[in-house]
């Protein structure tokens, strides 16, 4: 109950649509309960003879019983097309409030999932939400009214036949709760797996280069089996409980029936009851064990959007760690000076990343960041676009704290240029321009020019208009690279940050994108992380990091006279 009460909060913002949908829905139960009235009354006048007054009394219960069901009719069509209109809203509402939320989740929340199984809940489990609010809360009101509706008319008519009847209550009454405990984990389990083989398939088709170069297709075909397999067996455990669950309501009903036909035998042969009322009260009970059922098949649905609903929750309500705070403010477009002041930080309970981490980077001036892989440099990048807070000490952007900037302001003032490039599906030029839509061509190509790329673009089939394909496949490395500088060269921003922008590239790609990195200096705050510390030779400052601590600073000259760690790296990547 307290999944579905979470849920139907998102609801009421249909209300009206919901509202006329239910109401539709109660007009077509009680045109449904007053018809086999009219069908045993009508049944009594032709059994008492039919004269001409019998046969306008016919007729006009005829009339009746069209009227009724047309209004049935009527009812039917508005609240099947009210209450889907209110349920798809709500699943687009929902879909688009997950994805707004995963849009704005921490990082930390993020890198911890996978982006398939995300999807899935995005997707898959949104749309079960449409099940349970156009069809199983809806049909369960129906049967519901009905059921209470027949109930009240069977005391009615004969109290002690509904009695015998009302004895198979408690026992349906206990198999649905049964049910209800066994099947849930199930099918919340079979939507889990269904997550984890959307993750997999995924994985799977964005990296076929290497599945195919490496030969590892059986390998992969045996994995996504062995999950389709478990999501198969935890789907036919659920239905296995369904399949004895809903055999087990009809045979109760069943046995309902049969008792009103024994004991209303008995009463009629003892001239307790007469055999119409038999007949009238075994119409009725068609009507009242008819809904009972119905009740136990849209378990099946709700306990599926319920598991679905959690799956929903558990996204929509799991903590946001890096958020504005109540007095965040907007900056504008920063000078660029950035300090760290006695940053210590950790991934969540690990290991200690950085310690006592403290330096200015000057706007304008270029700073680099080297030392052996998970010394903290890529680390130090995410502090200081705050994808996360340090755990001891402060990170400033013009000596003004980042937790008080709001972080479109702050990310605003930053353009990263990563190892592991990103480009979107679009054209070369919707991806230069990502970071600033409204750019003019003019723009976009000088950027490109910038940045070593503009000869290369020419020289495709499209130019400007190539498609690049699903994360850029269809670009080499050193091209992807250097769209990414280009894009950050068109937003402007005064801080840039390069994360290994030349680890992955050939000299010469190098020597162009070096180029373009050169452009950016003297008039943005540069933050360079290099394995290949040729690229670094130039900085006005460069920081030594090892095990997340600041061992050496200085320029390349300085470094090398010292004779320390850098000097030993550098001479490798001389080497190399």
């Amino acid at each position: 109950m307290k999944v579905f009460m979470k849920l139907s909060k998102e609801i009421m913002q249909y209300k009206l649509y919901y509202i006329a949908g239910i109401t539709a829905v109660i007009l077509a139960t009680l045109s449904s309960l007053v018809a086999p009235s009219l069908l045993s009354e009508m049944t009594g006048v032709v059994s008492a003879g039919v004269g001409k007054e019998e046969l306008n009394a016919i007729l006009v219960l005829a009339a009746w019983l069209t009227g009724l069901n047309l209004l049935k009719w009527l009812a039917r069509f508005v609240s099947t097309y009210m209450l889907h209109i209110a349920a798809w809203r709500l699943a687009d509402g929902t879909r688009i409030k997950l994805y707004d939320r995963i849009q704005t989740s921490s990082l930390d929340y993020i890198e911890n999932r996978q982006s398939g199984e995300l999807l899935a809940r995005v997707i898959n489990d949104v749309d079960k939400l449409e099940l349970l609010y156009a069809h199983v809360i809806p049909e369960f009101l129906t049967n519901a009214l009905t059921f209470v509706g027949v109930l009240g008319v069977l005391l009615y008519m004969n109290w002690k036949l509904a009695l015998v009847t009302a004895i198979i209550i408690p026992l349906v009454v206990a198999a649905c709760v049964f049910y209800s405990k066994k099947v849930r984990p199930n099918f919340k389990s079979a939507q889990k797996l269904i997550g984890t083989i959307s993750a997999e398939v995924q994985d799977n088709i964005q990296g076929i280069r290497e599945v195919q170069s490496f030969g590892q297709q059986e390998r992969e075909h045996l994995d996504v089996k062995e999950r389709t397999d478990n999501h198969t067996r935890a789907i036919l455990k659920a239905l296995k409980a369904s399949g004895i669950f809903h055999p087990l309501i009809e045979f109760l009903s069943s046995l309902g029936t049969v008792a009103v036909v024994a004991v209303g035998g008995y009463l009629a042969y003892s001239g307790g009851i007469d055999v119409s009322e038999v007949v009238a009260f075994l119409l009725y009970l068609s009507l009242l064990f008819t809904p009972m059922e119905g009740m136990a098949r849209l378990m099946e649905n709700a306990e599926q959007a319920l598991a679905a609903g959690e799956r929903i929750l558990e996204v929509l309500e799991a903590p946001i760690t890096i958020t504005d705070s109540g007095s965040a403010v907007d900056i504008g477009r920063a000078e660029g000076k950035i300090s760290f002041e006695n940053v210590s930080f950790s991934y969540g309970e690990g290991k200690e990343v950085l310690s006592d981490i403290s330096f200015v980077a000057e706007p304008g001036k270029t700073l680099a960041l080297v030392g052996a892989t998970g010394a903290g440099k890529t680390t130090i990048t995410k502090l200081i676009s705050r994808f996360y807070d340090p755990t001891e000490g402060s990170v400033k952007l013009d000596d003004v704290d980042l937790k008080t900037i709001t972080l479109k302001s702050l990310r605003s003032n930053i353009s990263p240029v990563l190892q592991d490039t990103f480009l979107f599906t679009g054209t070369v030029a919707e991806n230069i321009a990502y970071a600033k839509p409204d750019a003019k061509i003019e723009e976009i190509v000088a950027a490109a020019t910038k940045a070593q790329i503009h000869d290369d673009i020419m020289e495709m089939p499209d130019g400007y208009d190539t498609t690049v394909g699903e994360r850029g496949m269809k670009l080499s490395g050193g091209q992807k690279q250097r769209i990414q500088i280009a894009r950050a060269i068109l937003r402007e921003s005064p801080i840039i940050i390069l994360d290994e922008a030349t680890a992955s590239v050939d000299s010469s790609t190098e020597s162009k994108i070096q180029s373009a990195l050169g452009a950016l200096a003297g008039s943005h705050t540069v933050i360079v992380i290099a394995h290949r510390l040729s690229t670094v030779v130039s900085a006005d400052e460069i920081l030594v990091l090892d095990g997340g601590r600041i061992v050496e600073r200085g320029t390349h000259p300085e470094l090398l006279e010292k004779g320390g760690l850098y000097k030993t790296l550098y001479e490798k990547s001389v080497k190399k």
